[in-house]
């Protein structure tokens, strides 16, 4: 008996001819009666009446039709049952910018459920300095940070994933005014020295020559930009397109020519995280596209173009 000839049975009982379930399984009409003769002579009794112009079901044919229905569902949720045996399967603890975690990384967690139901992702926040030593001390298996800017802990690998730029805040109605002069004027909110993101801004600003008065040293992006909405100074912050495209202040590309961040999944050189890592940065980039269209799809923010440079 074959699988085959068990979908021609159900087949037939669809259509109600031999001709049509040939044309539903692809089959000439004499072979689909090849097939069912095999199975009488399998089970020992006739399928059909075949004293009527069209066939009819018997007593034994109709067991067998709802009997094979079940043998073929059966033998295709093997193939379902396989695939879920392979689809990935584990805890992946991460920990993530707060860029990140306000932007793409939401979405990419719903992606990465959607595909790989049975992965169990547990998420922390911080600095990119802080969740590098966490990453290399094991205590997190993968973490999306600044690509990293040394010193930082040996034996870290990183996935690029994309980009932020980094762009001077100040408060509205301020864009006729250079970068230059709105941090050489204007109390400056600085982003935390410690964190990677920070480390670059201050080199520019001594690459630029320009001394800054501070105000306030904060770690969080939306404080800032909260304290440079109320007009309480300027800040430089690195933000992915998509979060900039929504901001009401006015923007000036930072650095000559402006610069920009890779942001990495980082692990460790023995790559804890293995295939769950992988999936994860999968997951991410496409969040990542997604979002990065719907932004383009929004009007445009004024803003001073320069060239741009990564930097270092």
């Amino acid at each position: 008996m074959s699988l085959r000839a068990l979908r021609t049975l159900q087949a037939i009982a669809r259509h109600g001819s031999f001709a049509g379930a040939g044309k539903a399984v692809g089959l000439t009409q004499s072979a689909v009666s090849l097939q069912v003769k095999a199975l009488e002579e399998e089970f020992g009794a006739p399928l059909f009446d075949r004293s009527r112009r069209l066939p009819v079901l018997t007593e034994a044919g109709r067991i067998v039709v709802a009997r094979s229905a079940e043998v073929l569902a059966l033998y295709d949720d093997i193939s379902a049952a396989l695939g879920d045996e392979r689809s990935l399967a584990g805890r992946l603890r991460v920990g993530a910018v707060q860029t990140a975690l306000a932007g793409v990384l939401p979405d990419a967690l719903v992606a990465l459920n959607r595909a790989h139901p049975r992965v169990r992702v547990s998420v922390s926040v911080g600095l990119s300095a802080e969740m590098a030593e966490k990453v290399a001390a094991g205590e997190l298996d993968a973490a999306l940070t600044t690509e990293p800017v040394r010193p930082y802990p040996a034996g870290l690998v990183w996935t690029p994933l994309y980009q932020d730029r980094f762009w001077l805040f100040a408060p509205p109605g301020q864009a006729r005014r250079s970068a230059r002069d709105l941090l050489a004027e204007l109390p400056f909110i600085r982003f935390d020295s410690k964190a990677w993101a920070g480390r670059v801004i201050d080199r520019e600003l001594r690459r630029m020559r320009v001394e800054v008065h501070e105000e306030m040293v904060l770690d969080s992006q939306d404080v800032i930009l909260r304290m440079v909405e109320k007009g309480l100074g300027v800040a430089v912050l690195a933000v992915s397109d998509e979060i900039f495209a929504g901001l009401k202040l006015t923007c000036l590309p930072f650095g000559e020519p402006q610069l920009i961040r890779n942001i990495v999944l980082l692990e460790r050189q023995d790559r804890r995280g293995g295939g769950l890592a992988v999936a994860l940065a999968d997951a991410v980039k496409g969040a990542k596209e997604a979002a990065s269209a719907t932004a383009r799809k929004r009007p445009k923010v004024s803003r001073k173009a320069r060239p741009r440079r990564s930097s270092p």
